[in-house]
């Protein structure tokens, strides 16, 4: 009897550790929106990002990774869905994923189906109107940013001589004085940029993190896994922050490297995006204290969503999920800060399409190493569902990276990374190695050796002795394309 209770005794004593190994894993999906490299755990040292720092210090960083289309809604209805532009038809920011092709699966909806409990709080689809809804989300939130002051101020001169803003009478009025004030300051055309006058606390991206961590304080999972995407809006347009982020980039203190006025001699024209218009620039002309304001900005929005961030880290190790969550953290696309003058995204300069990305799994990924794999966004779907152990969908483009994170050192399934963006009713389209890129546009080709011209400046496409390259490379994107456009359901 003694030797049975024993044995019994054990058994039971050893359930919950079993459990706990079969535990499925939480996850915490972070995607910034507009983010290049400038961050310090990428080698841009003229920045702060201590929360992007101490997460990389326990993740893997894929230093060579990049979107499949650099424009918010393509690029997210293509990480989201593991489809690559051209399978999803999404290659605009008005097209649906749910009209193009009826019935995908994405991530979270996935993820939903296979009994975990799903939020979404921010910019995770495109826009509201993009949003999966109910199918893909248990919770989902969108923030707006408090009123800024500059408005406050506006409203109530305004309401002193006229009355309320909500008469009948007075909305368009206070619409079009509303947009005026904003001009310049917090508006998408011209691209507004400024200090806030707001708290942390009152941006749309304060509130994000803080819902965040409000989930995992009320255990709003319940007793099932969670995946939780939190969308940062920042660094995307208008470059609001509070003003304290401002004060850590003196306008003088602005570091950038200019370029040759003519170094759109050798390019097809149809590379660029015609986006530094609005900003303000033009096309081979230096303008050195507007860009130095843009810059200051930009990066006082990093170092703010780092901050942000910082809560929701420590809220996963305050509520016990630091050692059962995976965290990824990326960005949709790139970047263009004036270099090659070119502004905002829309290109495929590795600037525009390079996004960071990193991936922490406790007890499985290797800390502090990063990897130089040829990484597709389309990745990160498999990813997942390899790491929570389920059975991946069959429409999936992209590789799972586990085998990459015990082993950073090898350079995973992919030789190629494969972009592409449009341009009127045409494509362009670039492929990249580790050592070299090509280009092909309607109007001609790029070709950059990256081993000595990493910014790409020098495009070699017209040089006779790399005809042989050339050929191999328009060949590589033929397959690429064939596979892009292969539809799997």
């Amino acid at each position: 009897m003694r030797n049975y209770i024993l044995i019994l005794y054990l058994l039971v004593g050893s359930l919950p550790s079993l459990a706990a190994d079969k535990k499925a894993p939480n996850v915490l999906f972070i995607v910034c929106d507009d983010l290049n490299t400038h961050i310090s755990p990428w080698g841009y040292e003229h920045i702060e990002t201590p929360t992007l720092e101490r997460l990389a210090a326990e993740s893997v960083r894929f230093r060579r990774a990049f979107c499949q289309y650099p424009v918010c809604g393509p690029s997210r209805a293509s990480f989201l869905s593991g489809l690559y532009p051209e399978s999803t038809g999404v290659l605009n920011n008005t097209a649906d994923i749910r009209d193009k092709r009826p019935g995908t699966i994405t991530m979270p909806q996935f993820f939903k189906e296979n009994g975990y409990w799903t939020a979404s709080v921010g910019k995770v689809f495109h826009n509201a109107n993009h949003d999966h809804g109910d199918i893909a989300w248990n919770e989902q939130i969108r923030f707006a940013n408090d009123e800024l002051p500059v408005v406050t101020a506006a409203r109530k001169g305004f309401e002193a001589e006229r009355g309320s803003v909500e008469k009948a009478g007075n909305r368009k009025a206070w619409r079009e004085l509303q947009k005026e004030v904003l001009s310049g300051f917090d508006s998408q055309t011209p691209p507004g940029y400024g200090r806030s006058g707001l708290t942390d606390s009152q941006h749309k991206d304060g509130k994000n993190a803080r819902q965040v961590a409000q989930w995992l304080e009320e255990k709003a999972n319940e007793d099932k896994p969670f995946f939780i995407a939190l969308g940062i809006h920042k660094p995307h347009v208008a470059f609001l922050a509070p003003e304290k982020y401002f004060d850590m980039y003196p306008i003088g203190e602005i570091v950038y490297e200019a370029d040759d006025p003519n170094l759109w001699d050798t390019l097809p024209s149809t590379a660029k995006s015609n986006r530094y218009g609005a900003f303000g620039f033009e096309l081979g002309k230096e303008n050195d204290a507007l860009r130095r304001e843009y810059t200051q900005a930009y990066h006082a929005c990093i170092t703010f969503l780092d901050t942000q961030l910082g809560l929701v880290l420590d809220a996963l190790k305050d509520n016990g999920h630091w050692e059962d969550t995976i965290i990824v953290f990326t960005s949709d696309h790139g970047f263009h800060l004036g270099d090659h003058f070119l502004w905002a995204k829309v290109s495929l300069f590795d600037i525009g399409a390079k996004v960071p990305f990193m991936i922490r799994v406790p007890g499985l990924s290797k800390g502090g190493a990063s990897s130089e794999a040829m990484v597709e966004l389309i990745d990160l779907f498999p990813t997942l569902v390899d790491l929570a152990g389920l059975d991946a969908p069959d429409h999936l483009q992209g590789y799972s990276l586990r085998p990459l994170l015990t082993n950073p050192e090898k350079l995973g399934e992919r030789d190629y990374a494969y972009s592409v963006v449009s341009r009127g009713k045409d494509l362009g389209f670039t492929i990249r190695n580790r050592t070299w890129r090509y280009g092909k546009w309607p109007d001609g080709e790029e070709l950059y050796d990256l081993t000595k011209d990493p910014h790409e400046k020098r495009n070699l496409a017209g040089n006779g002795e790399h005809a042989g390259r050339l050929k191999e490379f328009r060949q590589t994107l033929s397959a690429k394309q064939r596979a892009a456009a292969r539809q799997r359901h």
